[in-house]
């Protein structure tokens, strides 16, 4: 059974609102077992247990909230060589359009990268115009079914990876299937 920890900060309730819909979207793939987590209440062991890591921020001056830095720099050192190989993906709310939560995800991703964690991001459109290469982002709580969407889709993929890639399950294998032979 896969494991996927939901890992969020947030002030106002916009990023704990998208993190909701990215758990939704990892349970869409049976078999995993996920845990939706506060910076605040995440301890080294969710990140331990996990086999894939949903992470998300509020972007604040352009990059994640200083919550989620420090909770990856204080879990940096004991875990080093054990998030080695986790599957990991970034997720982001702004106070508007243009407003860095992009940034706010290449953030994240490159935290992730640093210890050791597998990245990626989703080619997929969800809306006219709205993609989520970096990871899922949204102006404000995400209220369209574009940004719905994309937080789910988001979380799906994760859960699609780490069927595949950790559980062997490769008929989960999300994009192009090609001849592997």
């Amino acid at each position: 059974m896969g494991k996927i920890l939901v890992l969020y900060d947030s002030r106002g309730g916009n990023t704990a609102a998208m993190a909701q819909h990215v758990a939704e979207g990892a349970g869409q793939i049976s078999g995993m077992e996920i845990r939706l987590r506060h910076v605040d209440e995440a301890t080294i062991e969710d990140a331990l247990w996990a086999d894939g890591i949903g992470c998300g921020a509020p972007t604040q001056t352009g990059i994640a909230s200083w919550k989620m830095k420090k909770y990856w720099d204080d879990i940096a050192n004991p875990t080093w060589g054990q998030m080695d190989g986790k599957i990991g993906c970034a997720f982001s709310t702004s106070g508007g359009w243009g407003g860095g939560a992009e940034l706010t995800c290449m953030s994240i991703l490159t935290m992730m990268m640093n210890v050791g964690m597998l990245t990626f991001g989703v080619t997929d459109y969800t809306g006219q115009q709205f993609t989520l290469h970096y990871g899922a982002v949204s102006a404000g709580k995400p209220r369209t079914d574009a940004e719905i969407e994309a937080a789910r889709r988001l979380g799906k993929r994760l859960a699609q990876w780490v069927a595949t890639f950790i559980d062997g399950r490769t008929d989960q294998r999300p994009g192009p299937m090609k001849d592997r032979s």
